[in-house]
């Protein structure tokens, strides 16, 4: 459990900056920070997200805003909104004396001298269905409490404003349907009919895209209370009398997420486990999938490749794994694993999500002894080494030398992706190196499949070879420091070789999975001095401070954000790769060097890590709240690293 006081709550620089997130299993979520403001567009108590399509939601329920009348008539409106004249009415949050976040679902309790109202909320894991309870937890007598329920119909990526038609409410039996699409249920439902004109989010001013919007008050829901008693509202898609029962949805959501943590080592063992479930969500044609982040990302294969051991593996999740990677291979097209349907199609952009996807197979079957899987996607496999070799999209291809080159004008296919308009940032038009060390990684995981398979390797260990021995000839930068302190071994790799204007010595912590795979080039060799250089609390950063091209801050616009993404911003992600890299070499506990990622689960997506931060301390969070890779990487290195 975590708990926030009255100094956190009542304070919005401290508590509107720091959100939780209740997922539903499908992609949408309930979302908001804990002192109740919502500071993004995102924010809301039901976002809905298409069947089978993660990425596509809907903002729906944005707010229940609780009003209390004491009987001596006195009304105290425990909400808190920002408006875009900037004005912060109601203040609700001052009345707020703490926050928990308990087995993953949040809690608020307002004091009004001896009256205390507790929130809780939950969702029913696999529907977009919330439940929201309000609980007279004490006061001297009965009270009022009424719900006013502001809701809206929109994408999650945009506004809604009075400029256009108001969202259609129709009373239902027990409350409302809204625009066809979501009903509400609670008591003494009365309609409203109301425009909120100028709500505004903070957090969506601060990233340079509109901050205001116009909210719908449908209604509210009111009943009188004694000490004990709640008032409890549902609210869900579709216009079927679906109703669980608040309290019940509750409770369910509570036994569910004690039974995913049963086996949790410590608390924060327990938030990451909690934090890699939110992730996981049922995707097309009924197989998992994965979120790369909330609130505004949806399924990527890079993102999904690279977290899958810690959201699977590591989590004892095997069964949803194995069709998780069984759907993934059906996407293989031209040697290349698909990427992402976010842009509204299927892409095949990304030179190393398919070599990701060869080191998910392998530790899949290393870890769970899954045979079966392993000689049905065997000749997936085998394809894609012969489509790297024939060539395939984007001048992604294997060169004379065994590595693999790649690059086509107007594109970024490393996760180093960031464009400004139609330019990318980081193009890296060459050998990349992580993608390098994924091909030899890849190489050698298909030969130890065969291998456990009994079945002939072929030609594979000779192409592995020659890449080995090319990459040991071409990557390592030499430099006169490292013979000067007798560490001829422990120098830097370029970043790209082979690139349009030579070999790239950038100092980027890409070439850390050199050193990090089980089966990279480097692996048990000493990390140079260099590259532990970049790291910070929240793990490396992209570029390191020294370098001409380094930004150290990741604000602003759109524009100034995707210049700075990969140009020194921190990406805690790698902070695994970091870890595999040390422990490979040492019996150290490497523990310690998780600590930063610890302390961070508290400090902005509550539970959860986020997935960027300032280059330059104090290394504010920014991007997603909550990314998927970012707990994954965490959470596995924990459980098996000592």
């Amino acid at each position: 459990m975590v708990m926030f006081g009255a100094q956190v709550c009542g304070d919005l620089s401290a508590g509107a900056a720091r959100e939780w997130l209740v997922p539903d299993g499908t992609g949408g979520y309930a979302m908001g920070t804990v002192s109740g403001l919502r500071t993004r567009r995102y924010h809301g108590l039901l976002v809905a997200a298409e069947p089978g399509q993660p990425s596509r939601r809907h903002l729906a329920l944005v707010a229940l805003d609780p009003v209390l009348t004491l009987p001596s008539g006195a009304e105290i409106e425990l909400a808190v909104h920002e408006w875009a004249g900037g004005a912060t009415s109601p203040a609700g949050h001052t009345l707020l004396e703490r926050f928990d976040m308990v087995d993953g679902l949040p809690r608020w309790r307002w004091r009004i001298g001896p009256v205390v109202i507790e929130r809780e909320l939950a969702m029913v894991h696999g529907r977009a269905h919330v439940g929201v309870v309000h609980r007279v937890l004490s006061a001297p007598g009965p009270v009022t409490l009424s719900l006013k329920a502001l809701v809206t119909w929109r994408d999650a990526h945009g506004e809604r404003t009075a400029a256009g038609p108001a969202p259609r409410v129709e009373a239902h039996d027990g409350g409302a349907v809204v625009e066809g699409s979501f009903r509400l249920r609670g008591p003494g439902f009365e309609q409203i009919s109301q425009w909120y004109r100028g709500a505004y989010a903070r957090a969506e001013a601060e990233r340079g895209l509109p901050a205001a919007e116009d909210l719908w008050c449908a209604g509210r829901f009111t009943e009188r209370l004694e000490p004990g008693e709640a008032i409890a509202v549902e609210a869900w898609t579709g216009t079927g009398d679906e109703a669980r029962g608040a309290e019940w949805i509750i409770e369910r959501a509570r036994r569910r997420n004690r039974s995913l943590t049963h086996d949790a080592s410590d608390a924060t063992d327990a938030a990451l486990v909690l934090a890699a479930d939110a992730f996981v969500v049922g995707g097309a044609a009924g197989a998992p999938d994965v979120v790369a982040g909330y609130p505004w990302f949806g399924a990527w294969s890079r993102d999904t490749m690279t977290s899958y051991e810690g959201l699977f593996l590591a989590t004892g999740w095997y069964d949803e794994g194995r069709e998780l990677l069984r759907a993934y291979a059906a996407t293989l097209d031209g040697g290349m694993l698909a990427n992402t349907a976010d842009t509204g199609r299927t892409e095949h952009n990304t030179v190393d999500a398919t070599l990701w996807f060869l080191h998910a197979v392998e530790r899949h079957v290393e870890g769970t002894g899954d045979d079966e899987l392993a000689v049905e996607v065997l000749p997936a496999l085998d394809e894609i080494v012969a489509a790297h070799l024939r060539g395939t999209r984007y001048g992604i291809r294997v060169d004379g030398d065994g590595l693999i080159t790649q690059g086509a004008p107007g594109v970024a296919l490393t996760w180093m992706d960031a464009r400004v308009g139609e330019i990318p940032i980081t193009p890296r038009v060459g050998k990349p190196v992580e993608v390098n060390a994924l091909w030899i990684n890849g190489l050698a995981a298909i030969v130890a499949l065969k291998e456990r398979l009994g079945r002939d390797p072929g030609a594979l260990p000779a192409l592995l070879d020659r890449a080995r021995a090319s990459f040991g000839r071409r990557f390592p930068i030499a430099g006169a420091l490292h013979s000067a302190i007798g560490l001829p071994d422990a120098r830097p790799l370029y970043d790209v070789v082979d690139g349009p204007g030579g070999d790239d010595p950038a100092l980027r912590p890409n070439q850390l999975l050199a050193w990090s795979l089980p089966r990279g080039p480097m692996r048990g060799q000493a990390v140079p001095t260099e590259v532990s250089g970049l790291i910070t609390p929240l793990g490396p950063r992209s570029l390191a401070v020294g370098e001409a091209a380094y930004i150290g801050a990741h604000r602003g616009g759109p524009a100034e954000r995707d210049a700075a993404y990969h140009q020194g911003t921190v990406w805690p992600w790698m902070i695994g790769p970091y870890v595999d890299a040390h422990s490979a070499t040492s019996a150290k506990n490497h523990g310690a060097l998780l600590e930063g990622i610890e302390a961070h689960l508290w400090e902005w997506g509550v539970g959860s890590v986020s997935e960027t931060a300032d280059g330059d301390a104090p290394h504010r969070a920014t991007g997603c709240p909550f990314q998927a890779w970012s707990v994954a990487e965490a959470l596995r290195v924990r459980r098996n690293v000592g």
